[in-house]
């Protein structure tokens, strides 16, 4: 038989469901927090939390100190880490369809391209000179402004561009990456190599 139940005793009925309807709904809250709690990688030391193994890996260096390239530099996210890797990779898989120069990363080739078409449309406020791309110009705005943000890491130097640092610290750790193919002399800088494969076709001559 069905039971007949009053207005009172059915608004009881439907609270009662409505509110294990909402502690069934908080506990699937609860449960998926604790699922992201256990997925995140929190740092020992600081307690800073991160959704990837990786970016963890790469914040313990600044508690460290440990510099993850011979170069020094440091970078906040994994994916920037990646991406300068390349730089230290003599994979170069990117090349100029102008002259076939090759590049690690796809937009140092794009920005390479430019110089073949000529297209320089980043011009200096100071004195009027055309770049192809915004980081060629505002190198070039440092001989206005006296910045030398490269330093040497051996003296006092400072360079304005970072190719001139690299070369200058050669100087101090006597490295010597350009040979000659010749008589295997070696040499600090590419320049000083070409005036000497110039001597021995001057005496072949």
């Amino acid at each position: 038989s069905s039971v007949d139940h009053t207005c009172a005793e059915m608004e009881n009925i439907n609270l009662t469901k409505l509110q294990m309807k909402l502690k069934e709904e908080e506990c699937c809250k609860i449960k998926i927090s604790r699922r992201k709690a256990k997925q995140l990688h929190t740092c020992s030391q600081c307690g800073k939390s991160f959704t990837a193994a990786a970016g963890l890996s790469y914040h313990l260096h600044i508690h460290s100190g440990e510099k993850p390239f011979n170069c020094g530099k440091k970078f906040h996210a994994p994916f920037s880490v990646k991406k300068h890797k390349k730089t230290h990779s003599d994979e170069k898989p990117y090349l100029c369809s102008f002259c076939g120069k090759g590049f690690s990363r796809l937009d140092n080739c794009k920005q390479h391209q430019k110089t073949h078409i000529e297209v320089r449309d980043h011009v200096c406020r100071e004195c009027g000179k055309s770049f192809t791309a915004a980081a060629f110009l505002k190198q070039h705005q440092r001989i206005h402004t006296g910045e030398k943000p490269y330093k040497c890491s051996y003296c006092d130097k400072s360079f304005i561009q970072s190719v001139n640092l690299k070369a200058h610290e050669r100087v101090h750790t006597g490295e010597k990456p350009y040979h000659c193919t010749q008589c295997g002399k070696s040499f600090t800088q590419s320049t000083t190599l070409v005036t000497h494969i110039k001597k021995h076709c001057s005496v072949s001559e």
